[in-house]
């Protein structure tokens, strides 16, 4: 493949990955700030819907040039197995960083009132903690969360969540029950909201670098303290994401593609 190809391949996958970022933050600020409902009428599953949707509308984007990654764990772990070209590492890479730092900076501009007046909260990026300010069970004694997840809690939910997404891309596009291309971005959407809503919690399903680092950046100009502080930030976001995909796909490899192949 000619370099000028890989170009347009980075380029498209910048685009790709402007709409999912774009659309993850502003389902974030929505939840946050909710302007339009109640503080009752967003939640979790708002957010992990939201996520879902933008994966498969970024893919349905970027999906006619590029091969769709819109995520460097995604790039690499493909790589690694065999998948993808490593030449085409770095162009992809830089799209998908680019793009998530454009489509935070897009979801700022929407929502830079609200944000001003609230404080300038993160709903850029992901965190250790619990979900909901009250317990179902295993409360306080005011019914209170008890606290927040251990970063090794959080790793260990990023690592998972991220080889689970693997395992969801290869099923939909190189199993033997993959759908049509067109229907295949929809339901690998609905394998990331499927992530969100079962392993999220202790994380926040970062599960692509693109979609936490670069809004994270973008976050800390913007004035959100604490975003780098401690190394949480290079932990499950980023190394946790890009060792669960490498994992997803080589596991994927070895107990579903070889077995298949020697039936």
């Amino acid at each position: 493949m000619k370099e000028r190809s890989w170009t347009q391949e980075g380029l498209t996958e910048a685009l790709g990955t402007f709409v999912l970022v774009l659309f993850t933050v502003g389902v974030v600020a929505q939840t946050a700030l909710a302007p339009r409902l109640s503080p009752f009428g967003y939640d979790w599953n708002t957010i992990a819907l939201g996520c879902g949707l933008a994966v498969a509308l970024g893919i349905y984007v970027a999906g006619g040039v590029s091969r769709a990654h819109l995520n460097p764990a995604v790039t690499l772990a493909l790589a690694v197995t065999g998948r993808f070209p490593w030449r085409g590492v770095l162009p992809y890479i830089l799209g998908q960083m680019a793009g998530g730092f454009l489509g935070a900076l897009a979801a700022y501009l929407v929502y830079r009132e609200g944000l001003v007046a609230a404080g300038m909260p993160n709903v850029w990026c992901t965190g250790p903690g619990s979900v909901f300010g009250r317990a179902f069970w295993g409360a306080g004694p005011g019914g209170e969360a008890l606290g927040t997840y251990s970063l090794a809690s959080a790793f260990l939910s990023e690592v998972l969540g991220t080889a689970l997404l693997l395992w969801g891309i290869l099923a939909l596009t190189e199993g033997r029950l993959a759908p049509g291309a067109n229907l295949a971005p929809l339901l690998i959407g609905l394998v990331v909201a499927a992530v969100g809503l079962s392993l999220g919690g202790p994380s926040g399903f970062a599960l692509n670098p693109a979609r936490d680092l670069a809004p994270r950046l973008l976050g800390a100009l913007a004035g959100t303290e604490g975003l780098f502080q401690g190394p949480y930030w290079l932990g499950p976001p980023l190394l946790g994401s890009l060792l669960g995909g490498v994992l997803g796909a080589w596991t994927y490899g070895r107990l579903v593609l070889s077995v298949r192949e020697k039936a």
